[in-house]
């Protein structure tokens, strides 16, 4: 598809005809949540009306049909990311919770006292807490790979930190903060080489360009189904068989048992070991629209799309008196976090929504990139596919607008 197309694709969401105060909304926070497109909104609002039925626990023809879409959707995972066996695709509630069963549960096949797991000072807190949980209570040690003024990760002082006791690292792909792109390939090689494995947080990436789990060789990669431009309160979890067959069950109950006693309980295969309860099966569906509408935009023509957007979005803004760009990554995904002397980031991004234009602003999950750079917060700017180079200079010229009135 070429990618004048992808210019377009604003039209294929609803939402992105509304005004806000009066004015056209121009959405610019798309590495919070995405928008949806009409075809998951028509997707959700059909199972709900005419195909709604619970999975895998009956045989009525509603139950069958359900079950088919639902697992439908685990094999669009499985191609989305390349994963090599459908059932290495485990559905969660969104990337913390994928990132809370791995943590939880390889820690309690894995880590022991005195072993290390390394993250680095661009994460987001949902691939910080969780370590620090497990650490603290497997006695093991958490180190930190640092960042520079450009909010690259220093690969020689992660050289420094793999050892033969590094049993995990979990590293970002796309930083949320930063936009900074990191050369997770290279560093799940380094990894493997000191014997450790390795989870991915794609929940930047995911939505914004190939990910193919074979080819970057992770152990674990975690994205959520809003970023995606699906529902919330899903999300997936890819992990190698051999690992997710040598982990314990997350959570007990339904699906997961193969039989229950009261004397024993024995656990089911994969997936299913890790899905318990009754799943989340209408939001799983309406992933599946997601991942469909994605693959047929193509995920290298949103990427090279997104990529003109910072470039274009960059030049306009560093002309602005007073602004620093904060993440100047050689390679970054299409977000920019910004600070502007002179102004505090929540009037920015007040003065923006009574234009239309929504960004974010605060510290975006991630207090160890803010204090970094000794800041308490940034305005962000984040792209998808369905924004526009109009769009950015309405952003702009609004920026500027609210800098005018902040400063008098």
């Amino acid at each position: 598809m070429p990618q004048a197309d992808l210019a377009n694709a604003r039209q294929d969401f609803p939402m992105l005809r509304k005004q806000m105060h009066g004015k056209p909304l121009i959405y610019l926070d798309s590495a919070a949540t995405a928008q949806k497109p009409q075809v998951v909104i028509d997707t959700l609002n059909n199972f709900y009306e005419n195909a709604y039925g619970t999975v895998h626990r009956a045989v009525y023809e509603l139950a069958v049909h359900s079950t088919q879409a639902y697992q439908e959707t685990r094999k669009k995972a499985q191609a989305f990311l390349n994963a090599e066996h459908v059932e290495e695709i485990i559905f969660t509630r969104g990337t913390t919770e994928s990132i809370n069963l791995v943590a939880s549960s390889f820690g309690k096949a894995f880590i022991k006292p005195g072993d290390e797991i390394i993250i680095s000072e661009i994460e987001h807190h949902s691939n910080i807490v969780p370590w620090q949980i497990l650490c603290e209570d497997r006695q093991a040690k958490l180190n930190v790979i640092p960042c520079n003024e450009k909010g690259e990760l220093d690969l020689e002082a992660y050289a420094k930190l793999l050892n033969d006791k590094t049993r995990l690292v979990a590293i970002t792909h796309i930083s949320n903060a930063l936009g900074t792109l990191n050369p997770v390939k290279k560093m799940i090689a380094m990894a493997h080489a000191a014997g450790a494995k390795v989870l991915v947080d794609a929940a930047q990436s995911a939505p914004h360009m190939p990910v193919d789990v074979r080819d970057l060789d992770a152990d674990f990669l975690v994205f959520s189904g809003h970023k995606v431009c699906g529902p919330t309160g899903v999300g997936v979890l890819y992990g190698k068989a051999a690992l997710l067959d040598a982990m314990p069950p997350y959570q007990g109950g339904g699906d997961m048992i193969e039989k229950v006693t009261f004397a024993k309980t024995t656990y089911n295969v994969l997936p299913l070991k890790f899905e318990a309860g009754t799943p989340m099966f209408s939001e799983v569906i309406g992933l599946g629209a997601a991942l469909d509408y994605l693959t047929g935009m193509g995920m290298t023509n949103i990427q090279q799309w997104e990529h003109q957007l910072l470039e274009y979005a960059t030049q306009k803004m560093l002309p602005i008196p007073g602004l620093r760009i904060i993440g100047t990554a050689k390679e970054k995904g299409a977000i920019i976090s910004f600070i502007i002397e002179g102004t505090h980031p929540l009037d920015l991004g007040t003065l923006l929504d009574l234009q239309g234009v929504a960004i974010r602003t605060g510290h975006h999950c991630a207090q160890p990139v803010m204090q970094h750079f000794g800041l308490q917060a940034t305005a962000r700017a984040s792209f998808a596919l369905y924004n526009t180079k109009e769009e950015i200079d309405q952003f702009v010229e609004g920026l500027q607008h609210s800098v005018k009135m902040l400063k008098g």
